[in-house]
């Protein structure tokens, strides 16, 4: 007999999709952007490295605060006040005069995602208590799309509407997102529970709710490693192949590399709507995935000219794999209770380790004065994830 899909669980199901779209719709409007953004500001490879980085570095200082604003002001406050800092963030980078006006911009963004990502983890148990791995994949293609949107538009339909202005192409991205907590201010349904669970920000007769992560436990710093690799990988992947194909004289190929780093990952979020149900904890993707990123890397590098785009996408599929059933592991293999710090904990860890990766990336390029130098640390978390999901699998946390 199939589940009556009530009205409360409609709208979570729309919500959790739209928020999750605005964890990346102001973040990925940077890429295709990229050449003008360098060449209108000088920016070295270093530099795009940082402006590539800053998202991802504030997703891993401010994750932990996340855990907090949700455990003494409740998940939706969280949210909405996510929502409203990334939509006023992505405005003022377009009116950012300069690069440090455009830096500070895109750090308070980054904060606002940040608060976010430990958010959703709980708007899903508590939206969605008894279907959360269904919720996760939700709000996982919603991410997903998210990433598309502006790849898809940006380049052929924004920025020629704009008059060629990268700016207000940025500043555009916030509308949505402003749209988005307005509409879960207005409809954001109850929070319901499963049976004998305290929801995340409640707090119960004992005390408040718990927020800060138990480092001493193995675990957060096995998925942080496991999840960092992915987003290193993905992130440092977005920054440097359309500089990379800039400089090598296959512009032509920016906007179609591009828009396939972020396509490829929209199958495997569908597939995964399907069969999230029977990959999870499942080492086997992992290592598939950490092979097929690092082939694929080689590929979008050394491969002949016009087959990068097919390469990236190939990538890019492998990557949003490995993000989706990474977002699972958290409520799969923690306490109802410690969902939240525990995702916290493993996005500091993890988005921490990606900042690492791009600003060595970088470095590596300018130092070495190779452009393909800036993809073997991308390779090398392909390699790492590979091994994170064979020690995880030793220990039973995977199978």
């Amino acid at each position: 007999m199939k589940a009556r899909i009530t009205k409360d669980t409609a709208i979570a199901v729309v919500l959790l999709w739209l928020c999750g779209t605005s964890l990346r719709l102001p973040i990925l409007a940077v890429p295709p952007l990229l050449p003008l953004i360098r060449a209108d500001l000088h920016l070295s490879a270093t530099a795009v490295g940082v402006l590539i980085s800053l998202p991802v570095a504030l997703f891993s200082l401010a994750a932990l605060p996340g855990s907090l604003f949700i455990a003494r002001l409740g998940t939706k406050r969280t949210l909405v006040g996510g929502l409203l800092i990334v939509a006023l963030g992505a405005a003022l980078r377009g009116a950012s005069p300069g690069t440090a006006a455009l830096f500070a911009a895109t750090t308070l963004m980054g904060f606002g995602v940040a608060i976010m990502q430990p958010a959703m983890p709980a708007s899903v148990r508590q939206w969605l208590p008894t279907r959360v791995g269904f919720g996760t994949a939700i709000y996982s293609n919603g991410l997903m799309m998210g990433q598309l949107f502006p790849t898809l538009i940006t380049l052929p339909l924004l920025l020629p509407w704009l008059n060629g202005n990268w700016r207000w192409s940025l500043a555009m991205w916030s509308l949505p997102v402003a749209l988005t907590a307005a509409v879960v201010i207005a409809l954001a349904p109850r929070p319901a529970r499963a049976p004998g669970e305290q929801l995340a920000g409640s707090g119960t007769s004992a005390g408040p709710a718990k927020w800060w992560p138990d480092w001493s436990n193995s675990l957060v710093w096995r998925l942080g490693i496991l999840s960092g690799s992915v987003n290193a990988a993905y992130f440092a992947a977005n920054a440097f192949l359309p500089v990379y194909l800039a400089d090598t004289a296959r512009p032509d190929l920016v906007g179609k590399a591009v828009m396939a780093l972020n396509f490829g990952q929209l199958p495997a979020s569908f597939l995964l709507l399907i069969f999230a149900g029977r990959l999870e904890r499942r080492a086997w993707p992992y290592i598939a995935g950490g092979f097929i990123e690092l082939i694929s890397l080689i590929g979008m590098v050394y491969g002949a000219g016009g087959w990068a785009p097919l390469w990236a996408a190939l990538f890019s599929f492998a990557t949003g794999s490995g993000l989706i059933l990474g977002l699972s592991l958290p409520p799969l293999l923690s306490a109802p209770g410690d969902v939240a710090r525990t995702s916290a904990a493993m996005f500091a860890v993890g988005y921490g380790g990606a900042v690492v990766v791009a600003l060595i990336s970088g470095a590596a390029w300018d130092l070495l004065g190779n452009p393909r130098s800036a993809f073997v640390p991308i390779g090398l978390c392909a390699i790492v994830l590979t091994l994170s999901a064979v020690g995880m699998r030793r220990r039973r946390e995977l199978l």
